[in-house]
C-alpha cells in the first residue's frame, strides 16, 4: 500500500493565511477598541497568544511540519477565538456608557423687589352744604292788617247793621289780601264805602276792603295771600282811617260775620 504525503508548501500556505486573518482581525478590535483602552489590551493579548500557539503548533517536533489535520483542527479554534473576539469587540461599540447630563440647578428666578405701591392721596371731599332749611310755606289766609286794633266788630250799631269788622291803623298803613283770589271792583264803585276792593276767592267768597285812601290793583289782577292791595284812609262814610272788612257769601249783598270765617282759616280777631 502507498501513503501519500501532503507538499510541505501546503501546511505553510493555509498558516500564511491565517496570519494573514489575524493581522486583519487585530486590526479591526485595535480600531474598534480604540476608545476603551483596557478591553483593547485584553483583546490584543489574547489574539499574540493564539497566534503564538499556532506557530508554536507548526514549529513542533524539532521544526517538523504538523500534519493537515493538525493545522485545520488548529485554524477551526483560531477562528472560533477570532469570532468571539469580534463579537466582543461589536459589542464593546454598541454597549457606549451613557453619560446623563446631570440637570444643572437653574437659577430661580429672583424675585426683583416690587415697588410697594405709593399710598394715594386722600383727598378730602368738601363737606356737603348741610341743606338750607325750607323756606316756610306761605299762610293760605292771613290778617288784613297785621297788629292793628279792632274797633268794632260785625252787629247792630245804632239800630244799623254793621256789616264787617274795623281795624285801625294810622293813615296810609299798607292793606293785603286775606287770600288768593281774582280782584273783580276796585275805586269808587259803592255808595259809601269810598274807595274800596273787591277780590272773589272762587270757593263761594268774596272779601271787601273800603275806605282806602288809594288802592293798588286792577279789576283782573291775580293775588295771593299778603300781597298789598291799597292803602288804609278815611274816605267815603267814615269818621276816621280805618279799614272796614267784609265777607260775602256766594255774592255780593249777602255778608257775614268775619270773626267766625276768619277764625275758620287760622286767623283770629278780639271780636
Amino acid at each position: 500500500m502507498t501513503y501519500f504525503r501532503r507538499g510541505k508548501h501546503s501546511v505553510p500556505g493555509t498558516l500564511d493565511k491565517s496570519r494573514d486573518r489575524l493581522a486583519q482581525t487585530g486590526g479591526m478590535v485595535r480600531g474598534g477598541l480604540a476608545r476603551h483602552s483596557r478591553l483593547a489590551l485584553a483583546v490584543t493579548a489574547l489574539a499574540g497568544v493564539s497566534a503564538f500557539g499556532l506557530i508554536s503548533a507548526a514549529n513542533a517536533d524539532g521544526g517538523e511540519t504538523p500534519t493537515e489535520t493538525q493545522a485545520i483542527t488548529n485554524v477551526s479554534a483560531w477562528e472560533t477565538q477570532r469570532q468571539a473576539i469580534a463579537d466582543a469587540a461589536t459589542r464593546a461599540q454598541r454597549v457606549v456608557p451613557t453619560v446623563t447630563p446631570s440637570a444643572s440647578p437653574s437659577a430661580s428666578p429672583s424675585s426683583s423687589p416690587s415697588a410697594s405701591p405709593k399710598p394715594k392721596a386722600t383727598v378730602k371731599k368738601a363737606a356737603a352744604p348741610k341743606p338750607k332749611p325750607a323756606a316756610p310755606k306761605p299762610p293760605a289766609w292771613v290778617v288784613p292788617m297785621k297788629g292793628a286794633q279792632v274797633t268794632s266788630c260785625f252787629g247792630q250799631r245804632w239800630g244799623v247793621l254793621h256789616a264787617g269788622i274795623d281795624f285801625a291803623m294810622p293813615n296810609g298803613t299798607p292793606i293785603r289780601a286775606v287770600g288768593k283770589g281774582t280782584v273783580v271792583s276796585t275805586g269808587w264803585a259803592y255808595s259809601g264805602y269810598g274807595i274800596s276792593v273787591v277780590v272773589d276767592h272762587h270757593n263761594g267768597y268774596l272779601t271787601h276792603y273800603a275806605h282806602m285812601s288809594r288802592d293798588a290793583v286792577a279789576v283782573g289782577d291775580e293775588v295771593k295771600a299778603g300781597d298789598v292791595i291799597g292803602y288804609e284812609g278815611s274816605t267815603g262814610d267814615s269818621t276816621g282811617p280805618h279799614l272796614h272788612f267784609e265777607v260775602h257769601k256766594g255774592s255780593m249783598w249777602n255778608q257775614i260775620n268775619p270773626d267766625g270765617w276768619l277764625a275758620d282759616r287760622g286767623i283770629q280777631t278780639s271780636c
